[in-house]
């Protein structure tokens, strides 16, 4: 995916770059010339040279051109993007995030439960602080880094560096008053502000709040909708519930509607679906009409109301993704036509067309730090043109159309046999049906494998006659290796390990022989001493049992070689691979609530005294029914910060939130309910719904796209394609014209055309 872009067009800059170029004798001829006397330099090869590397090193990461082009600027600009410099970035941020984990209140301790757990260990004074100034010197240095690479110009025009710089004053200025306080005080602003750090890092993270951004008025104009639907049955339900005289007809109105936040409250989570029916039961056992308050209430509210929010976001996000792609291609294009541009400078005065010489774009990409497959197959396409010695700006673009191509990995020719009889079992072990036959053969092992479960499953484990399962996995294992063995006889080891289902498979086959063997020679073999302490440490059950999981996990070769059930595997893979920038706003969001719910909430949830014992633990029969004390929910609290992740999981699913709703009312304010319900409009109502929807405009697109696929083919799209490869087809190429209006803005590369 493409990394944070420094900067958006503008301008020239005050900080301008010494290596300026202006047109030379011809007509499209570039040449350098000195910003102030305008005289030609000739000793300036080597920089153009280093300029146009990182142009197109700019190109392939889908990085912004507009930094300096000075040399001194391109060492300390390609020493930033280096893969050393940003793995270090990128772990900087994970530890300072992490540090919530052992930082007061320290989550470490074996149970979250306020009964049970034992003194947490509390790192000292100065631990942790120590770790935090280490990484908020090098987010110092990064943004030195960014600032200057940028200019001082482009950085009052950067809202996210300027806020970068703002949030690192406040870490610092947070930081020194820990300090002084002996680490005593109890909020600590810096840690509301630590996801930051991971925002900024990432140009998809940016993006994504920008769409978020964008699409807030219509969530708004929904969730206003919806707020007018719940106020007026919360009324009308007051109004059918009142307290009556008969006390027995009063249920519905103590437990639902006995005020307006109750009411409120009830209707809310009615909306959610998680206290249905429940919440109807008392008036529906009085009179089966009142039914028809409630099902209205979820017909408009939760089918309509709530999936007519679905449908705003997806229509809005239907077209992030290529939009997103759209300005990664127009990035890639306008850093290799800049570096077309700086290696013009040699064309000849007397040409009336730019070329460049063939051997400088050589050059060029022998420098070019990227994956050697598309070095090689560039370096192919340049080799095309080394009888004529020079290359056009068409012919110099064209090249890197390897770029945007499927990266389809060819597997190596089988191996040759002059026997007849060594051909024959080499045409059967590399035949199709080979793989279809070893699908059905995993298909009856788990078969028989469950069939033996369901049959010991009223027995004890020390009871099950474990000889049987023993020799059925013993024979099914024997044809693997088999197999395994064929497979490699007939494509050879690196034809057999070019296939990743042959890898997945043959990892897994080889596990189970070695398992096999190990439980053979353990039990049945007379123990030596050190053979007593594994008999101790694995029963033959647990080893029998991780064979039987093993084997489980093995029948997931069949996935690639089903159309249907490869084209959601890909789906999957793809998401994991290219919608990370997703998983970093849940991660941000989860971790702001977190340490707001632990500000708010940390302590306030206190068992009674004796309530530790097992007794207590196991049966709450004393406690209201449904209750967060008779439903035993006490590790979900907000004591520590791994606990309070847990608790805002278990709301985002909205199973049973009504019961936290319920206890920090009850032991805080009615007031605490804003916080439950500000996490679910923004976890399950706006990001499970914007996952949704990327989740089908993924599927979509793969779904029509697989009519015209074989299964080969959707194998090879699960583990090859990126999102710019799916969209290429619907992307809209940029002009010259765009390139050049581009160029013509560089804030430190001033073109003369």
């Amino acid at each position: 995916m493409e990394t944070d872009r420094l900067i958006t067009g503008s301008t020239d800059s005050a900080y301008g770059s010494p290596g300026t170029m202006e047109r030379g004798g011809a007509p499209g001829s570039v040449g350098p010339s000195d910003p102030v006397t305008g005289a030609p330099w000739g000793d300036d090869e080597e920089l153009y040279i280093q300029q146009a590397v990182v142009f197109i090193e700019d190109a392939i990461q889908y990085r912004s051109i507009n930094h300096r082009v000075d040399a001194k600027s391109l060492r300390l600009y390609r020493w930033y993007y280096s893969r050393i410099c940003q793995w270090g970035l990128n772990l900087t941020i994970a530890v300072v995030l992490l540090l919530a984990f052992i930082e007061r209140p320290s989550s470490m301790s074996i149970s979250s439960d306020p009964r049970l757990r034992s003194p947490t260990w509390e790192p000292p004074c100065g631990f942790t602080e120590t770790i935090e100034v280490v990484c908020i010197i090098i987010f110092c240095l990064d943004l030195a880094a960014k600032s200057y690479l940028i200019g001082w110009e482009e950085f009052k025009k950067t809202k996210w560096l300027i806020g970068y710089t703002a949030v690192l004053s406040v870490t610092i200025v947070d930081w020194v008053l820990s300090v002084s306080m002996d680490c005593d005080e109890r909020l600590r602003v810096r840690r509301l502000l630590r996801p930051f750090f991971l925002l900024q890092n990432s140009s998809l993270m940016k993006k994504t709040l920008k769409c978020i951004k964008r699409t807030l008025p219509e969530i708004a104009s929904v969730l206003l909708l919806l707020a007018v639907h719940l106020c007026l049955f919360t009324m009308i339900g007051m109004l059918l519930f009142a307290k009556t005289k008969d006390v027995q007809k009063n249920s519905e109105w103590r437990s639902y509607f006995r005020n307006m936040p109750t009411s409120l409250t009830s209707l809310l989570v009615l909306l959610t679906t998680a206290n249905n029916p429940d919440v109807m039961i008392p008036a529906y056992s009085l009179n089966r009409a009142y039914c028809i308050f409630f099902v209205i209430f979820s017909v408009i509210g939760t089918y309509c109301l709530m999936n007519l929010l679905t449908a705003i976001i997806y229509n809005q996000f239907r077209g992030y993704l290529l939009m997103s792609v759209q300005t990664s291609i127009i990035r890639r294009r306008l850093g290799i036509r800049a570096a077309f541009q700086v290696l013009t400078r040699q064309a000849a005065q007397d040409t009336a067309e730019v070329q460049v010489g063939v051997d400088m774009v050589q050059e060029v990409m022998n420098r070019v730090q990227m994956e050697n497959y598309y070095r090689t197959a560039i370096s192919m396409e340049v080799q095309q043109h080394g009888e004529v010695g020079y290359m056009d700006r068409d012919q110099f673009k064209k090249i890197f159309d390897e770029l945007d191509k499927d990266r389809i990995q060819e597997h190596p020719p089988l191996p040759q046999y002059e026997s007849p009889l060594l051909q024959k079992i080499q045409k059967v072990f590399s035949h199709y049906y080979l793989t279809v036959l070893g699908n059905v053969v995993a298909l009856a092992h788990v078969l028989a494998v469950c069939t033996v479960l369901v049959l010991n499953s009223e027995k004890a484990t020390v009871d099950r006659d474990n000889h049987i399962i023993e020799i059925i996995n013993l024979c099914f294992i024997l044809y693997y290796l088999v197999e395994m063995c064929g497979k490699i006889f007939a494509f050879g080891w690196r034809g057999y390990l070019s296939y990743r289902n042959n890898i997945f498979d043959g990892f897994c086959t080889v596990l189970l022989l070695v398992l096999l063997i190990t439980i053979f020679i353990t039990y049945k073999s007379p123990l030596s001493q050190s053979e007593r302490l594994f008999h101790s440490l694995l029963s033959l059950w647990e080893m029998i049992r991780l064979v039987n999981m093993l084997i489980v996990f093995r029948f997931l070769r069949i996935i690639p070689n089903i159309k249907l059930m490869a084209l959601v595997a890909s789906t999957l893979l793809d998401l994991v691979k290219n919608l990370r920038a997703f998983a970093g706003i849940l991660v941000v969001v989860y971790y702001v609530f977190a340490m707001v719910g632990i500000w708010l909430f940390e302590g306030t949830i206190k068992p009674q005294p004796g309530s530790g014992s097992m007794e207590n633990i196991t049966s709450n029969i004393s406690m209201a029914c449904g209750t967060y004390e008779q439903l035993g929910y006490w590790p979900k609290n907000f004591d520590d910060f791994a606990a309070a992740i847990v608790l805002l999981y278990d709301v985002m699913v909205i199973n049973n939130w009504q019961v936290f709703l319920d206890v920090y009312t009850r032991y805080t304010t009615e007031w605490s309910k804003i916080y439950f319900v500000c996490w679910w409009i923004t976890s399950s109502v706006m990001w499970v719904n914007l996952f949704v929807a990327l989740i089908l405009e993924n599927f979509i697109y793969k779904w029509d796209r697989s009519h015209s696929c074989s299964v080969t083919d959707v194998e090879n799209i699960s583990y090859e394609t990126s999102v710019q490869l799916i969209f290429k087809a619907q992307i809209q190429e940029p002009t010259e014209e765009e390139l050049v209006c581009h160029l013509h803005k560089h804030p430190h590369l001033d073109l003369q055309w």
